[in-house]
């Protein structure tokens, strides 16, 4: 018995001794496999993680789906050439494509070309626009198969996610010029002047990308990692101080737009009817010094008149008043006010916060047509 006990000791002895020449083998096979293959390991690891589109090539398989339908979009007026920017082909119906672009790049034209990758140049029809959203469809007609950009979704974009822009920037030297970045922010609020306006007249709800963005680039694509175009660029942040910011349109906002103009509908813009001014532009003019006195306000729009039979003034909107709201949101200037009158239809009742000789009091205002003077 004890001889038994004496050889079960020596056979545990040997098997603890075996696993720990075991576990260290297995620590220094796996230290080395780590020193000396990291790359496959990482990997690996990533691998497991996500599986991404973007890697250490690039987007040019990306790039490649839109590249073709990116045109340089050129303006002229009585012959001469006055502006340009970009524009991308995003329909076909038959011979018919259609080509969407910013406003401001054909504003003041009465005659646009487009230029392809291929240096064909086409004459185009305006189909139209509008104005406030910053959007114009351009129509041309083609017997050769153009390149048909593919349509994503900005709503489905993640804040992060790599974005690409293709236009010509400065100008046409640069052509089709590409840049990358990711999605900086989503409803970014931009203030943005209409024209030679050198005031804010509206704002728009847009994507921010740090995608290097330069004039020129108006109305190019901002595309996904896929190639998918979920946005227009039309803006560009530029001050003393700041770096890559761009803005763009989102891609199912400017659809609308473009959906109602081939459809041939007016494009109804609510108005109230009355003249106004930014209350912090008016600080300094005698003749609204007692009426901000009496306020106390700090922001907000005069009222400095008000239309006969308009719809502010069957509202109960006086000359005088400060409009400081529409339904729940707060109103700061004319370019926001905008804002929240054309989220509404023609025909539609809305509130309107003032505030009169220091009372504040909300009324009620059918909104009409902007066919009427404004």
């Amino acid at each position: 018995m004890e001889f038994e006990n004496e050889n079960n000791k020596k056979k545990n002895k040997n098997s603890f001794v075996w696993y720990l020449i075991t576990f260290f083998v297995g620590c220094l096979a796996m230290y080395a496999l780590i020193r000396y293959y990291p790359v496959v390991v990482t990997e690996e690891v990533m691998r497991l993680e996500k599986d991404v589109t973007v890697n250490e090539n690039g987007i040019a398989d990306a790039v490649e789906k839109v590249y073709d339908a990116v045109v340089v979009v050129s303006t002229y007026k009585k012959d001469t050439y006055i502006a340009s920017g970009s524009g991308f082909v995003y329909q076909k119906d038959g011979n018919t494509y259609h080509i969407l672009t910013n406003y401001h790049v054909i504003e003041n034209g009465d005659r646009i070309t487009v230029t392809f990758t291929d240096g064909t140049v086409l004459e185009t029809k305006i189909s139209g626009y509008n104005e406030y959203a910053d959007i114009a469809v351009l129509t041309i007609e083609s017997s050769k198969d153009l390149n048909v950009a593919s349509v994503g979704s900005s709503n489905d974009a993640r804040v992060g996610d790599t974005t690409f822009a293709v236009g010509a920037p400065l100008d046409s030297v640069y052509s089709w010029t590409v840049s990358r970045g990711i999605l900086s922010g989503k409803e970014r609020m931009v203030e943005v002047a209409i024209g030679n306006s050198s005031t804010s007249d509206y704002v728009m709800k847009v994507l921010q990308t740090d995608a290097s963005i330069n004039a020129g680039n108006s109305g190019g694509p901002l595309c996904n990692s896929n190639g998918e175009i979920i946005g227009i660029t039309s803006l560009k942040l530029v001050d003393d101080g700041v770096e890559g910011m761009g803005f763009a349109i989102p891609i199912e906002d400017a659809l609308e737009q473009a959906n109602l103009i081939l459809a041939g509908k007016t494009i109804d813009t609510p108005y109230l009817g009355v003249g106004m001014v930014d209350l912090t532009r008016a600080y300094y003019n005698f003749n609204y010094y007692e009426i901000i006195r009496e306020s106390g306000l700090s922001s907000g729009v005069i009222v400095t008149s008000v239309e006969k039979n308009s719809a502010a003034e069957k509202g109960g909107i006086e000359a005088g008043d400060i409009i400081i709201g529409v339904d729940d949101q707060d109103v700061n200037n004319i370019a926001y006010l905008r804002y929240y009158l054309y989220q509404h239809q023609v025909g539609d009742k809305v509130k309107i916060k003032i505030n009169r000789k220091g009372d504040t009091k909300t009324l009620t205002v059918t909104l009409k047509s902007n066919k009427q003077t404004s």
